[in-house]
Parts: structure tokens; sequence; C-alpha cells
């Protein structure tokens, strides 16, 4: 930027520089007695400083630019004057237009697009960054070598594979039938998948392969209906028969709970054989002060023992002996086990009878098993840390059965009823409810009303 101020300060003190505006306001200014100030200090040179006619001569210089597109004196004479030989008028033959009548309008641009044209001759900057190119230099430097590579006949990695690739098999394309015929099948748009025509290895390269439905989403959780009907027992005004049934099913429940219960604390409680007495605990105080004597001297009897059996050696003689009688061991052992593989020969029957045997238990292992996995679809899987626990039976007791519908009272929640299913058939898992725990103590105050009039 200061070139170009320098350039322009050059070109201005030519002799043939041209100003569009006259310098008789600076010379007014100059003529005037000017204060003195001490420059030295920097807070004054801006305060101070008197730059109106670089001001002033710069600002002809961009009138000039924007107006001609250069300074004046750098301007030839034909692109400033013209010889002026009078108004010539041309004769313009009209020009008929096809399925139009008249003379051809001359084409002017409206003033609005005139007034929103650029009127400065000052051609806009460069924009460097449109031209600039991340990594540019480390990229030609890759193109270069690929050149080089390529004129050697090296091919890079990628069109390597690309050509090492194995065609996709493309299905012959049969021709379909067309549109008007009337007897072809109906075609249901919601019904069937639509079958993939494009090549199966660009599906499973681009990601847009549809995703294979696993088997586990189109099987239910569980087997048990949604709602679950009521034994005949729980009736308004049930059977005798099968109200006693239910009573029946009912104490069962209860007893199962209460020998549960019970068990726990029998598991719980303590026993009196096994707690500490008086004479335990005088016993474990005096433990091992009474014997220790007799302790020292077996211990030493046992360390003299020990030495006494280290320092004997065997001979060479009783060596070879065990060397000869587990030799003599080993040939009874290999000589019992052909005598059992002979003597199984003539126990076939009684092998065969075995295996049959065998297989049987297996199959009925197998039968129970499978029983088993049909047993437990229809009960309440383990789906989080708490376990199932059923729902309490709803039962009323002979006197409490009502002699019609009007009087019946209700009991029970539908909603409870409802999520207590969705636990049974596996769709979520058994919660218990949020205990409230209070974060700050509560703080009783009394009110004002309430103290003036106690």
């Amino acid at each position: 930027m200061a070139a170009v101020k320098r350039l322009k300060r050059v070109a201005a003190a030519q002799p043939g520089f041209i100003s569009f505006k006259s310098s008789a306001g600076s010379d007014d200014l100059n003529s005037g007695q000017r204060k003195r100030v001490n420059k030295n200090k920097k807070k004054n040179w801006n305060k101070h400083s008197d730059i109106q006619d670089v001001e002033e001569f710069l600002d002809d210089v961009r009138l000039q630019e924007r107006a001609t597109g250069g300074l004046i004196s750098e301007k030839p004479d034909d692109s400033l004057f013209f010889v002026d030989i009078g108004e010539q008028r041309k004769y313009v033959q009209p020009e008929v237009q096809e399925g139009k009548k008249g003379k051809k309008s001359k084409s002017r641009p409206l003033r609005i697009d005139l007034i929103l044209q650029h009127d400065s001759l000052v051609p806009p900057p460069k924009d460097i960054l449109a031209h600039q190119q991340p990594n540019a230099k480390k990229l030609r430097r890759i193109a270069e070598n690929a050149a080089k590579l390529a004129a050697m006949g090296v091919l890079p990695r990628r069109q390597k594979r690309l050509l090492n690739r194995r065609p996709a098999i493309t299905a012959s394309k049969s021709k379909t039938a067309a549109n008007n015929f009337p007897d072809r099948p109906y075609y249901d748009l919601w019904g069937g998948d639509a079958k993939e025509t494009a090549d199966p290895y660009y599906l499973e390269q681009t990601g847009k392969k549809r995703v294979k439905r696993p088997e586990k989403l189109n099987s239910k959780p569980s087997v048990l209906p949604a709602v679950e009907v009521i034994a005949p027992g729980g009736s308004y005004n049930p059977d005798f028969f099968s109200h006693q049934a239910l009573l029946l099913e009912a104490h069962e429940v209860e007893v199962k709970r209460e020998r549960a219960e019970l068990r726990i604390e029998r598991q719980l409680a303590v026993n009196r054989d096994d707690t500490a007495t008086e004479e335990t605990v005088f016993q474990e105080l005096v433990e091992g002060l009474v014997e220790e004597e007799e302790d020292e001297d077996e211990e030493e009897e046992d360390v003299s023992i020990r030495g006494g059996l280290q320092q004997e050696k065997k001979t060479e003689k009783e060596r070879r002996r065990e060397r000869a009688d587990k030799i003599k061991s080993q040939q009874k052992q290999a000589a019992r086990v052909f005598t059992d593989k002979k003597q199984q020969l003539f126990q076939l029957r009684s092998i065969q009878a075995t295996l049959k045997r065998g297989e049987q238990q297996t199959r009925e292992r197998v039968a129970q098993r499978k029983a088993n996995q049909e047993a437990e679809k229809s009960m309440p899987r383990r789906l989080g840390r708490l376990r199932f626990q059923a729902q309490d039976l709803e039962v009323q007791l002979s006197d409490e059965i009502p002699g019609s519908l009007r009087t019946l009272k209700p009991e029970g929640s539908v909603l409870k009823d409802r999520f207590k299913s969705m636990q049974k058939r596996n769709m979520i898992e058994p919660r218990e409810r949020a205990k409230f725990k209070r974060r700050h103590k509560v703080k009783y105050v009394e009110k004002r009303a309430f103290r003036e009039i106690t």
C-alpha cells in the first residue's frame, strides 16, 4: 500500500498531472499563521499535523481511477478528445419480424438495470484465497510421482485392486411385459418386498444393502395371552365347587409363602449350642500354655528321624530291584488290559444293551429338556435385578359373596393388572416403587398470625 501511494505522489509531481479539484481551499488554509506545537511528542502527531493536501490528492487520484480507469495524464489523446463533425443521421432500414408488424424498436436497458450497474472503472481486487489450495505443494509432488510411475508402467495399489476385482455376475435382463396387458397379475404396492435390481457388490460397498431382520423379532416373548380369564370361582355368584377350588388354590399360595418365611427365620436363627460360655472362653485363653514342653520334645524327635532318613542312601542292588519291580508291574498292567479287551468279545450283548440303555436315557433327557423349554416360554424370565412376583389372587370368602351384581364391590386395579401382565409376558422388567427420600429436614415455623392468636 505504501508503494502505491509513493507512485501516486511521484505521478502527481510530474508537470503533466491534471487535478479534478482546485486547490484554492488549501491555499487559504496555508496562508494563515500556523500554531507552533512540539511535534516530538506522539500525542501531537495526529492532532496538529496538517495532511489536508495529501487527502485531497488521494481523493483526486481515486476519482480519476473511478471515472476514467486511471490517471488522466497517462491517457492518450484519442480517449480524451474527439472531433466534432456535426450530427450524422443514418438511415436504418426497418426490419420486419415474423409474426409482428411495424419497425423493430432498438433494445435499451431499463433504468433500474442502469442504476444497479457498476459505474466504477477500477477493476475489483483479485481474490487470492480463491486460487489457493490446501496442501498444494504436497498434491503436486504426489501427482508428479504418479506420472513418473505411470511412465515406468507401475500402477498404484487402488487401480490394481480395481483391475483385479472379479466382475459382478449380472443376471440376464428379462423383457418386461407391456403395461397395457389386461391379463397381467395384480401387483400389491404395500405387500411383498421390493426386488433389488442393483449390483450386490455396489450395495455392499456403499452401505445401501438392507439389514436382515433378526429372527428373534418375528417371535413373541411369551406364549401367554394378553388377557387371562379368571377361574370360574371368581365370579360374583360362583358355583360352590368352583369357589372351593379357588379357595384351595389361594390357601396353597399362602402356605408356600409362610413356609418360605419360616425357612428364612430358621436360617437366621442363632443356635444356643454354638454360643460361647465362661468355660469355653477360659479354655481358649489357656490354650497352648500347658502342653508347650511336650510339643517341643516331639518336634525334636521328628527332626532327628527326618535327618536319619535323609542320610540313608540306596545301594545299586536295591535300585536294580526297584527297576525290575517297576517293569514287572507295567507288564502286569498291559496283560490285564489285553485280557480285558479279549473278555469284551464275550460281552457284546451286554455292551449293546448298555448302549441302547444310554441312547434311551439321552432321548429322555432331550425330551425333558424340550418340555422344560416349552414350559419356560410361559414363565416370566429374569430381565432385571428383581424377580417377578405374581399378583395376589382376588378371592372372596363364602360370607363375602354378594347376592346380586348390584351389591358387588369392585376390587383390584385395572392399571396394576395390566402392568403385572406385561411383566409376566416378558415385555418389561419387574420394578418396585421408588422410595422418597427427603434431602433437607423439614423446619416447622409458626406463622405470625398464629403466634399473635396464641
